[in-house]
């Protein structure tokens, strides 16, 4: 008798789910795809069709954490100027606000305001880089959240809920469109500093969806990627002798778990650093870039030579066939400014200025902005009202995001809020909406794009988004 039946007999159940694999594989086979990719991704890899034609292949999400002020950026309230030191009149609903206030009078906009681009977009002076990239902007003013505090705004903003627990728009993507390369991960998140973005790696995380649809976290020193070289002595001949072994002992223990999905995971993970060794380093060297171009993003300042070489890398890796990188400026939530947002944002609109806008200009000089769509916002904005005198409080029932490339229409203006800038109160998007929009922009019907979960057909939307009217660019 055999000591170890369950690797000669196998059940019914056993015998389907097997099958099913090969009548998936035979699915793979009529789409055409490239068969050393199929073997590079192994079988559980899901690798999705568009539904519909779609510009966009790769994103690109600029994530300003901590919630900028879109009164004092893109949506000019004059009205607010003219009441400014007053209590908010009570022809305005009185919001919730996350500190409690409710009676502080509303602070002035110091900005200077100019229209830019042949649509005439209203740009504030603290963002005169990304004005002349006008053009190409889709601007939404009416997103709403429903997340008060940091926490569950990232956690939406990111999720689609204010609870943790969910797959993030990143792992949506990935388990959508699947990988579109061997040696790189789909999925990759960068932060400008070693502070920890609000609630971790659940902002990136693959929720209920295997592991290996989690992003891939990038350190934001001088070596992204840690441990990358082989140890000192140590040839390519003995490197993959000691990674075969090792993928051996972790399929000899994967056995009997397979729905581990940490397990085979972890197993995949391996094989991925393995050919990241090759390609990797090449694609994180910066100083292959001409002087012009590292120049094009401030990396030649010291204010904006930080965020500069996340965005030039973003760059190179959608370039290399990353399909979704996440950049977070100011990790921590330095974006907020419950007080001193003068000097507060001042200086981060000094560090993200330029870089975005180098980012636009490369990517549409190279090529690539068709299929790159390149996403800016935080998990919400700020209030018309002050709080602590020279700051405002978090706004998650009116503020600014804005899209560019992969078939966005440029310079357009979506919704608007009120006169204050409080409330949404046209064409109202909210967080559910922006995820629809951008699966739409993608090719991706996000109505079809659903992942079973114990026995609920879930969607990155939880079965509530609309695509947005007016945001795609007409064919």
């Amino acid at each position: 008798m055999n000591a170890y039946p369950s690797q000669s007999m196998h059940s019914r159940r056993e015998f389907l789910r097997k099958a099913g694999t090969g009548f998936g594989a035979l699915a793979f086979a009529a789409w055409q795809q490239d068969a050393s990719l199929m073997a590079a991704l192994g079988q559980h890899e899901r690798i999705g069709l568009p539904h519909r034609p779609g510009k966009a292949k790769n994103v690109i999400f600029l994530f300003m954490e901590g919630g900028p002020s879109h009164i004092d950026l893109f949506d000019p309230k004059p009205l607010l100027n003219q009441l400014a030191g007053q209590k908010l009149p009570d022809s305005f609903p009185k919001p919730i606000t996350a500190m409690g206030e409710v009676h502080s009078p509303l602070l002035a906009c110091k900005r200077q305001w100019q229209q830019h681009g042949q649509a005439g977009l209203w740009v504030s002076d603290w963002l005169p880089h990304i004005a002349t990239m006008a053009d190409e902007l889709c601007v939404i003013r009416s997103c709403i959240s429903d997340g008060i505090n940091h926490a569950g705004g990232v956690c939406q903003m990111n999720t689609g809920s204010v609870f943790g627990g969910r797959p993030s728009l990143g792992s949506w993507v990935h388990y959508g469109l699947g990988s579109a390369n061997q040696n790189l991960p789909s999925y990759v998140v960068i932060k400008d500093s070693d502070s920890m973005v609000v609630n971790g790696v659940r902002s990136w995380g693959s929720g209920f969806m295997p592991s290996s649809y989690q992003g891939t976290l990038l350190e934001s020193g001088d070596e992204p990627i840690l441990n990358l070289q082989p140890p000192g002595g140590v040839d390519e001949t003995r490197q993959a002798s000691k990674l075969d072994l090792l993928n051996q002992l972790n399929q000899a223990h994967l056995l009997g778990r397979e729905s581990n999905s940490e397990l085979d995971a972890r197993i995949r993970s391996y094989e991925l650093a393995y050919r990241m060794q090759a390609q990797a380093p090449e694609a994180i060297d910066l100083a292959q870039e001409t002087e012009l171009t590292q120049k094009l993003y401030g990396l030649d300042n010291q204010d904006t030579a930080t965020f500069g070489r996340k965005c030039l890398l973003a760059r190179r890796l959608v370039e290399r066939g990353v399909r979704f990188v996440q950049l977070y400026h100011g990790a921590g939530s330095k974006w907020d400014s419950h007080d001193k947002i003068e000097p507060n944002h001042s200086k981060l609109c000094r560090q993200m200025d330029l870089p975005v806008a180098g980012l636009l200009q490369d990517l549409k000089q190279r090529g690539l902005l068709d299929e790159t769509l390149v996403i800016w916002g935080g998990e919400f904005g700020r209030t018309p009202m002050s709080e602590k005198g020279d700051g405002r409080d978090h706004n998650p029932t009116g503020f600014t995001m804005w899209l560019a490339g992969g078939g966005v229409a440029g310079g357009t203006v979506i919704g608007q809020t009120d006169e204050l800038g409080l409330h949404a109160v046209q064409d109202v998007a909210h967080v559910h909406d922006l995820h629809a929009s951008i699966l739409h922009l993608l090719g991706v019907d996000h109505t079809k794009l659903i992942y079973p979960y114990k026995g609920r057909p879930e969607r990155i939307d939880l079965n509530e988004g609309h695509v947005l009217a007016g945001i795609k660019a007409m064919a």
